[in-house]
This record gives C-alpha cells, structure tokens and sequence, in this order.
C-alpha cells in the first residue's frame, strides 16, 4: 500500500472496525471507499495510523497528519515498528495499553507520550484505539486517531 494507491479492503476494514467499536463514523457520510480512503489520508483534521497484528507490529497506514506529528514521511514510518514511536522508558505503559485494546476492542480518551524523529517529544490527548478486523473476522491489527497532542515539558 502507499498513499497513491490505497489498499481498499484494508481501509474499509479500518473504518467498519471504528464504526462497530464506537458506533460513530469515522469519515463523513456518503463517500464511497476511495473517496473515504484519500479524505483519511490528504484531508482529516486528525492524525491516523494503524499498525498489523505481527508480534512486534508494524506500521501499515499513517496519514498526512500523523507524518506531520511525528516528521516522518510514508516511507520512513511504513514497515516501522510502531514500538518506536514511543521512547524506551514508555513503552511498557504503551504494550499495556494495546494490550488492553486486544482484549476490550477499543479505548477512549487515551493519553501517551510519544516522540518525533527530531526528538521532539508530545502527548497524545484523547486518543481512541481501536482493533481492525477483515470480514472474516481476523484481527488485522489496531488503528489510532487523535487531534489533540501537548509538548512535552
């Protein structure tokens, strides 16, 4: 997937997931899938990404937004493992977190540091993560989004 040519299904499976979760969509009514998927990605006032279900996932979708906030680019965070986003010292609070998710479904009003490839570290403020699951019923991975971040210190 790259952000020029979505993977459908996978977008599709985010935004159901969020709905069934949270029973709010996330994307404005009415758009078909690629229309929702290039909105997610160019357009959302709130920064997305969502990482797979391997043992030490990885990052498989980041919007615009969610570069921005880190200052990384679809290149630099796709295939990352989404452990780095945080420092070493918070990722104990952060696998504890998904954890959570794994077991619940989803979270709300989520709060963690993370850092930026300059070093730059923020709080996530009112983050919601959510499990993403194919039709099928397979867990794909997780999803986050949040709008709101505050510097750290």
């Amino acid at each position: 997937m790259s952000p020029a040519s979505f993977d459908l299904p996978f977008i599709e499976a985010l935004l159901a997931s969020y709905e069934r979760a949270l029973s709010a969509p996330l994307v404005p009514a009415g758009l078909a899938a690629a229309e929702a998927a290039a909105w997610l990605y160019a357009e959302a006032d709130f920064a997305l990404l969502a990482h797979d279900a391997a043992d030490d996932p990885c990052f498989v979708y980041a919007n615009r937004q969610a570069q921005r906030c880190f200052e990384l680019s679809w290149q630099e965070l796709i295939g990352m493992p989404s452990r780095l986003s945080a420092e070493a010292p918070n990722r104990a609070e952060r696998a504890a977190m998904l954890a959570g998710v794994a077991r619940d479904g989803f979270i709300r009003d989520y709060r963690g540091i993370r850092i930026a490839k300059s070093g730059r570290r923020f709080w996530i403020e009112r983050g919601i993560v959510w499990n993403v699951y194919a039709q099928s019923g397979e867990r794909w991975g997780q999803a986050a989004c949040f709008r709101d971040t505050t510097p750290v210190g």
